[in-house]
């Protein structure tokens, strides 16, 4: 069964300014919640499609989205292929582009695959190092952790978690290997917490978290599909049209955050200027300039989305 809560639902939902007759993407289908809103509000000739690479998911929204499977295309695809996966969608197109009318992204990670232990993303559950959202996916955090170099394994949990003391795991991580393989999350997150000061350990949650994520990251080239999705995201939307994008970490915020501020019309002309002649038109208006953040109820019920930030663009 796919359990998942759904974060910020109604706030992603609204964001989109849903028409009856328009064209809609859930990059980020999860447990379907965002997907069924968004087809609830759908009339006649409106549409939805809606992607994910977890065969769990599909098989979960076939069910949770029957009521509206008429007007509901289903991808199974991850995400940065968005454009290319649209076009053979048969929707609409502007000089060879797919043209939608809202995209929505929800980044976290499905409460069923962090719950599911032999999918390897908890140090919650011991099991096999995997960490593969797509399970078709060549790269498992096993390889990562077992056969790359400590300067690469120091570099990603640095740079995906944040960690501060990368080069100490990576290190002990190495030695460890050196005597036989590491197999199991339980295992690695021992060698982590023994990685760590015992003064570091007694705050901030679980010593692995960081760790985790970053492994989370590297195996699912995360950043990178976001990056690419998002520049796809604004070219495929309409004139009007909108997307939203929930994030859950400081790096997914930051690369949402700058690329909208990318598109954002900038005037370069100097201050004193009566009229703008530099003629830099943006593509894309903010509609909240600060980013949407759950609410105090919706924290009580679902402790996970506390890092939940939403940010919504428009295109011009």
């Amino acid at each position: 069964m796919f359990q998942h809560i759904t974060v910020l639902l109604e706030e992603a939902v609204d964001g989109l300014a849903i028409k009856p007759d328009g064209i809609y993407v859930d990059c980020t289908l999860g447990g379907a919640g965002h997907s069924e809103l968004i087809a609830s509000r759908l009339g006649e000739g409106g549409r939805l499609i809606a992607f994910d690479q977890d065969d769990l998911a599909l098989d979960n929204a076939r069910v949770r989205l029957a009521p509206y499977m008429d007007k509901v295309t289903l991808v199974r695809s991850n995400f940065r292929d968005l454009e290319q996966e649209l076009r053979g969608c048969d929707v609409p197109m502007l000089d060879g582009i797919p043209q939608v009318d809202g995209i929505l992204f929800d980044l976290g990670v499905s409460s069923p695959q962090l719950d599911e232990a032999e999918r390897g993303f908890s140090y919650n559950h011991d099991a096999p190092l995997d960490m593969r959202m797509d399970r078709e996916g060549d790269l498992t955090a096993h390889e990562i952790v077992n056969t790359w170099d400590e300067r690469d394994i120091s570099r990603i949990l640095d740079r995906y978690g944040e960690e501060k003391f990368a080069r100490s795991i990576a290190r002990n991580i190495v030695k460890a290997r050196e005597k036989a393989p590491i197999e199991k999350t339980g295992e690695l997150a021992e060698l982590i917490k023994l990685s760590i000061p015992a003064a570091t350990r007694r705050t901030g949650g679980h010593p692995a978290k960081r760790s985790f994520q970053a492994l989370r990251i590297a195996v699912n080239d995360e950043l990178g599909a976001e990056e690419e999705a998002l520049e796809q995201t604004i070219r495929c939307l309409k004139p009007g049209g909108r997307a939203s994008v929930i994030t859950f970490h400081s790096l997914e915020d930051r690369i949402c955050k700058q690329l909208f501020a990318k598109f954002v019309e900038k005037c370069t002309c100097p201050p004193d200027f009566p009229l703008c002649v530099c003629g830099n038109k943006g593509s894309v208006k903010l509609v909240n300039r600060k980013p949407i953040v759950p609410s105090e109820r919706e924290l009580e019920l679902n402790p996970r989305a506390r890092s939940a930030k939403l940010r919504i663009a428009e295109k011009l």
